[in-house]
């Protein structure tokens, strides 16, 4: 365990920010696209570019303000935790196995809400919103990368070598998503 924990997960470090920023504007879009649609009803979203693919639909909608205020709001202040992480890691910083468990459980509720707005964006609101795909993308990835990192300072042995299938299992999920948006949408051939 000793051996794990004293390498630096830069990698890990530098997703982190990455993911973070493209998240954080992801959110900040989608948020100026919710107060652009606030001030003018009439308004189009500029990332309303079909039927399909767009953005008005999800904001406007129950699942776009699942917690009494625009969901974007909540990307805004949780992708800031990614990107302190990252650069705390990245200046040397070493986290309690109790902290790595409570960012994990930040990340966890994230992945798991990126599935519940999946599903409702593709079963419910048939559409596939452009900012919202951009926050899928990096929160798949990331609760990956972070769950391996978390097991990997719980000294599960294995977890290493699970660090290697991150990409894999990233890719695996993207195509299952879709795949299904493919089948419940037909998206390829609005394309």
């Amino acid at each position: 365990m000793a051996e794990t924990r004293s390498q630096r997960p830069s990698i890990l470090a530098v997703w982190l920010i990455m993911a973070g920023l493209i998240g954080w504007w992801a959110s900040f879009s989608l948020t100026m696209e919710r107060f652009s649609l606030l001030a003018d009803p009439e308004a189009i979203a500029s990332c309303d570019f079909s039927l399909l693919v767009q953005c008005t639909a999800n904001l406007e909608s129950a699942q776009g303000s699942v917690f009494g205020f625009p969901n974007p709001i909540l990307g805004l202040a949780g992708w800031v935790a990614p990107i302190v992480v990252g650069f705390a890691l990245l200046a040397g910083a070493r986290f309690a196995r109790w902290f790595w468990w409570c960012f994990w459980a930040g990340m966890a509720f994230a992945f798991g809400f990126v599935i519940w707005l999946i599903a409702q964006s593709v079963f419910s609101l048939n559409t596939l919103c452009p900012w919202c795909m951009v926050t899928w993308a990096v929160t798949i990835p990331s609760f990956y990368a972070v769950t391996v990192q978390t097991l990997r300072e719980s000294g599960v042995r294995w977890a290493a070598k699970l660090g290697a299938w991150v990409p894999l299992m990233t890719i695996v999920t993207y195509a299952v998503v879709a795949l299904i948006a493919q089948l419940r949408l037909d998206w390829m051939a609005q394309l």
